[in-house]
């Protein structure tokens, strides 16, 4: 026992970890990546194989054992199948584009500048604001007596009753476009602005621009010719994530879409909850055929990338330096003050909508301002608003703690994550929501149908493990190593370091973190439908329900609900940091 107490010793001594601690720690630490890959790719692929069965009318439920093409050919027969999948192309890659279209040019135009990030401070909050309430406060904006028909009568459009319209339900899916559009570009403007934040790229980037200016090259040139080429394979990920969320939304068009017909991926979801089970089968056909229409889509983009660059390779290196850069310029800052001013309508518009009493047409304010609204609101949401949070903590924080833990064994092996592990990462969100979760529940009513909760609470974590990874890597990545070189020089064990010094440093972007990922569960919609099989009500769930014929003062109190709840985790994360580190200096 002594000579095991020298050895011991003298391991602590040379700053070595003893057997026990070293195995215990560092055994969790490895497998960790394993896990996680494991939990992104069995339930995706998983539920696309459960999805893939149910298509080919394999449904031993209900007693059909016989593999047969009926679903396939039901589907094919559906009236109006041909204008719902043109609808999902156009509305997934015409948003996409128009956002990342604008995305380049917000960045070209003001790169390297103060106005970027005065720009990304007025538009960050957008994040915090799930879809179902991002497209509440468009309809409100866009509908015959909503803000912008309000401000245009009668003065100018000689309106004194609330006009006739398409919108927000047009036909062409235009309110879906817009509503995407809007939704989708401060999230890519914030992953550019995330990649330029990394020390060695952004450094670079910035070195590149500079040099192209001092070489005359106007800014937009000199963005597109000396940043863009670098910087765009960092977007490529986020972008085609964003296509396909697009092309398979649901939350959007059930608010802002038409109804006959509805895009793919809503009529996909009402088949899947009719209460005739065989429509389940059709359903998987459909399923099988939204998943091509997107990995089609994102071909095609990939395509259009190659295309691009063989076709303009060469004006990189023609020293053109000017290609109507002060019209772009124009045309950027004009289309970036119009969307930052139609968001901040939108919101302005909800948030009257909810406190309105009497508001006849044309008035731009309400005759009365009353909480009647939030009152009665408050009476009927204290389960949803507890399964909302309490679901939320329980993904966020085992994604929290699985990121972590992974971004540790990144770190002891000290190789980065391969290409195929990142990926992985981006799987639940580049692989059509509506396509697996279909084949996940079929799963789950397997396995344990009466754990609603936990269904609902597994299926968030697939889509906020993404998230959460992305926030949190950059800023573990770039910790200062010889803080724990000196504490493990000290004698202190891996387990120790990682909690001791790694994560106080790490106090701030794990706020941040949770915060998002917060924010992600909180605005679910169709897992929390299709997992929770309607048992788990939660606030998303129910203004998606209230925009669909109640109220609309009902409908902007649900909206503002599920703005708050994000918004009070990044206030608190940004005030949190603050308070603690100017505590722990007196």
């Amino acid at each position: 026992m002594s000579e095991g107490s020298n050895n011991k010793t003298a391991d602590t001594n040379t700053g070595t970890t003893t057997p026990y601690q070293t195995d215990l720690f560092t055994r969790i630490v490895s497998l960790s990546l394993k896990f996680l890959l494991l939990l992104l790719i069995l339930p995706v692929l998983g539920g696309l194989l459960s999805v893939l069965l149910p298509a080919f009318s394999w449904v031993p439920a209900l007693e059909k054992t016989t593999v047969s093409l009926q679903g396939f050919k039901d589907l094919w027969q559906t009236p109006g199948l041909t204008q719902m999948v043109a609808l999902s192309i156009a509305i997934g890659l015409i948003s996409t584009l128009f956002a990342f279209v604008m995305t380049l040019m917000i960045l070209a135009a003001f790169f390297n500048s103060v106005w970027l990030t005065r720009i990304e401070r007025l538009l960050s909050p957008i994040l915090v604001i799930p879809h179902a309430a991002a497209a509440i406060a468009v309809g409100f904006l866009i509908a015959p007596s909503g803000m912008f028909s309000r401000l245009i009568s009668p003065w100018l459009s000689g309106w004194d009753l609330a006009p006739g319209g398409m919108f927000p339900h047009d036909p062409y899916g235009i309110s879906i476009i817009l509503g995407l559009t809007l939704k989708e570009l401060p999230f890519l403007l914030l992953m550019a602005l995330g990649a330029l934040a990394q020390p060695e790229l952004g450094k670079k980037l910035r070195q590149q621009y500079k040099v192209a200016l001092n070489l005359d090259y106007y800014p937009f040139t000199a963005f597109f010719k000396a940043v863009l080429p670098i910087l765009y394979p960092f977007l490529r990920l986020p972008i085609l994530a964003v296509l396909a969320y697009a092309s398979a939304s649901v939350e959007m068009p059930l608010i802002l879409g038409p109804n006959t017909p509805p895009t793919l991926a809503v009529t996909i979801m009402q088949w899947f909850n009719d209460v005739d089970l065989n429509l389940r089968i059709k359903a998987s056909a459909g399923a099988l055929l939204q998943l091509a229409l997107t990995g089609g889509l994102i071909a095609l983009w990939l395509g259009a990338e190659r295309a691009i660059k063989t076709c303009f390779n060469g004006m990189l290196l023609n020293g053109k330096r000017n290609y109507a850069d002060s019209l772009w310029q124009k045309i950027t800052v004009a289309l970036t003050t119009v969307v930052i001013g139609f968001i901040l309508l939108a919101l302005v518009g909800l948030v009257m909508w909810s406190v309105a009493g009497f508001w006849r047409f044309p008035a731009v304010l309400p005759e009365q301002l009353v909480l009647l609204h939030f009152q009665s609101a408050f009476t009927q949401m204290s389960t949803p608003l507890f399964n909302t949070i309490t679901i939320g903590i329980v993904s966020t924080l085992f994604a929290i703690v699985l990121t972590l833990l992974c971004l540790e064994a990144e770190q002891l092996s000290k190789k980065p994550l391969s290409t195929f592990t990142s990926l992985i990462i981006y799987l639940p969100l580049l692989v059509p929501s509506i396509a697996f979760l279909f084949g996940l529940v079929w799963l789950q009513q397997l396995v344990n149908n009466h754990a609603a909760f936990l269904n609902v609470a597994f299926t968030h974590l697939l889509f906020v493990l993404p998230y959460v990874f992305l926030s949190l890597a950059s800023s573990y990545r770039r910790l200062d190593p010889r803080f724990a070189h000196v504490a493990a020089s000290l004698g202190a064990t891996p387990a120790k370091v990682f909690l001791q010094v790694k994560l106080p440093q790490l106090f701030a972007p794990l706020l941040i973190a949770i915060a998002l990922g917060l924010a992600i569960s909180f605005g679910q919609y169709l897992p929390t439908l299709l997992a929770g099989g309607g048992r788990i009500a939660t606030i998303t769930t129910e203004a998606v329900t209230l925009a669909n014929g109640a109220s609309r003062r009902t409908s902007a109190v649900y909206a503002i609900i599920q703005m708050v709840l994000p918004l009070i985790g990044f206030i608190l994360a940004w005030v949190l940091p603050k308070y603690f580190f100017k505590s722990s200096t007196r």
